[in-house]
């Protein structure tokens, strides 16, 4: 067996989240299909991130694995590109070692949410219309906070799988970008649905709602209903997963 990392970006806006669904068309789907069609056998690719339906991804990461005997040819990032959908993009693939993890060797994620207070056809399936005016000293100030915390479970969807809440937030600020707003959050893991509701909450600072000392008093609760609501998915994009620079070394295709 060898395993390989596969890198891709896509529109979400054309799929029903990442992550395979009964009677729904979703990137691990398409994607796996695609790969199992060029490779004449089903095979299963495993994802660094799942982003739910409507969020983008700049740059996302699986691996998957082929028996002794199969390799990777040069021209497999052509061949798939020209059979996936305009929405869904391969831009490499990379020989890994046997005991790689997409998602456990990823150091961290990068999400950027955007935010336009103009109407306009070119950006409306990629940020968030919201024209009210917003304190945006008030929100990075707020946003400081989750450098000291750890505990995101105020955060996160009610209905999860996951044993713990914690994450590390190494980057969360916001800054204007031309006539966006635009917020940044890196972080080494995010629960489901966390950055949505992050920003939702922010989003109650800048506009005078809520302060910085209610924003602690939220984090501390660990309760989903005292924080901010989830703000629309096809402002959040999936930015960038970061990994060691020697998972690169070995280039396959692209």
């Amino acid at each position: 067996m060898s395993r390989y990392l596969i890198a891709f970006s896509y529109d979400g806006g054309s799929f029903h989240g990442y992550q395979i669904q009964p009677n729904a068309t979703t990137v691990q789907s398409v994607l796996q299909d695609k790969l199992s069609l060029l490779l004449g056998f089903p095979l299963e690719i495993v994802g660094s991130s799942r982003t739910d339906t409507g969020v983008h991804a700049h740059e996302q990461f699986a691996h998957f694995d082929l028996p002794a005997g199969k390799s990777v040819k040069e021209n497999w990032v052509f061949r798939l590109n020209r059979m996936l959908p305009d929405s869904l993009a391969v831009q490499g693939i990379y020989k890994v070692a046997d005991d790689f993890h997409a998602r456990f060797a990823a150091l961290s994620r990068t999400y950027e949410y955007r935010i336009s207070p103009l109407k306009s056809p070119f950006n409306s399936q990629y940020a968030y219309r919201f024209s009210v005016d917003l304190d945006v000293d008030a929100m990075n100030k707020a946003a400081a906070l989750f450098f000291q915390h750890t505990d995101y479970q105020c955060f996160s969807k009610v209905k999860t799988d996951v044993t713990s809440f914690n994450c590390t937030i190494l980057q969360a600020s916001w800054a204007l970008r031309g006539e966006e707003l635009v917020f940044t959050i890196q972080g080494n893991r995010f629960l489901r649905g966390m950055v949505r509701a992050v920003v939702g909450t922010l989003l109650e600072v800048g506009q005078g709602r809520l302060n910085k000392k209610q924003l602690q008093e939220i984090l501390d609760s660990r309760d989903r209903c005292k924080a901010g609501r989830a703000v629309p998915a096809h402002g959040l994009h999936l930015l960038k997963v970061e990994y060691p620079s020697s998972t690169f070394d070995a280039k396959c295709a692209g």
